[in-house]
């Protein structure tokens, strides 16, 4: 059992505790993602590490209530424990293996949307503590949805918060931020985006007009965690890829969201799953071995 260390409502329907995953916590890198299961009959929940504390032996999760398992996660309390807690799953951020001395030369902006700023937060927090300042765009529909501000406040070298209807720090999207920033000077080696998809699609188009490298993380489509449901298949530069097993990051300029989209819509009843296992095949799940 995996104990929760600390809980906490964030904002409306925003989640975040601590829990007690000594294993995962010795292990985990920026990027990767854990699975929880609240009991014998719990749904499985992929849920990207918001943080780590090693020799604390805790991991950090944030979530969103979207559907049935997540609204019985958000009554879980401090003392009540998981039943599964498994991970470190995925591939880590790839600056994780870059040389630290190189990545001081690059300038790196990140961009982090709604609950995506959960995810954002630790590789910001990892290249902080390796020197390392980077500029970082945190947007949210409204103020009182922004999350983890003064978290990502204390690590980032530069922190621009924006908020859709203008009620607090910049007013409109992301992406006005982006050019904002571009047209004041700024030179960006490698953008990070992470959030909606349909946020992490118009950062893509963007990005690429002003020839900005951009990796975003996918873990919003991920269902299964295991490459077995087919949920979160994705085409990335015309090859089959699955968020859980082959990412969750990719190259944003090689994803095609707009396919990604459609197919989550498509796979959300059973008739559109059984539709999407037919029409795919032996590439429909990411385990089957079928599929490199």
């Amino acid at each position: 059992m995996y104990k929760i260390l600390r809980a906490e409502e964030l904002t409306t329907n925003i989640f975040l505790m601590e829990v007690e995953a000594p294993r995962v916590a010795k292990s985990c890198q920026p990027g990767q993602f854990i699975i929880v299961r609240k009991d014998d009959e719990g749904e499985r929940i992929p849920l990207t590490i918001c943080d780590y504390d090693r020799e604390k032996g805790s991991i950090t999760i944030v979530f969103q209530t979207v559907g049935a398992g997540t609204q019985e996660m958000a009554t879980m309390k401090e003392g009540d424990a998981f039943r599964d807690f498994v991970g470190p799953l995925g591939c880590p951020s790839e600056f994780v293996h870059e040389d630290v001395e190189e990545l001081k030369k690059k300038k790196i902006l990140f961009v982090a949307g709604g609950v995506g700023t959960a995810p954002v937060y630790p590789q910001v927090k990892w290249l902080h503590e390796h020197g390392i300042d980077a500029d970082v765009i945190v947007g949210a529909k409204t103020k009182d949805l922004l999350i983890l501000e003064k978290e990502m406040e204390a690590v980032a070298g530069n922190l621009y918060v924006t908020t859709d209807d203008g009620s607090y720090g910049r007013s409109g999207m992301v992406t006005q931020t982006i050019k904002d920033l571009v047209a004041d000077g700024n030179k960006y080696d490698t953008c990070v985006a992470i959030g909606p998809m349909i946020m992490m699609k118009f950062v893509c188009l963007l990005t690429k007009e002003l020839e900005i490298p951009t990796i975003v993380s996918l873990n919003p489509i991920m269902v299964d965690g295991t490459g077995m449901c087919g949920a979160c298949r994705v085409s990335v530069g015309g090859e089959i890829k699955f968020a859980c097993v082959d990412g969750p990051e990719f190259d944003g300029h090689k994803v095609n969201f707009d396919e990604a989209m459609q197919r989550q819509q498509i796979y959300k009843t059973a008739e559109g799953r059984a539709f999407l296992k037919a029409k795919e095949g032996d590439t429909h799940h990411g385990g089957c071995g079928n599929c490199q």
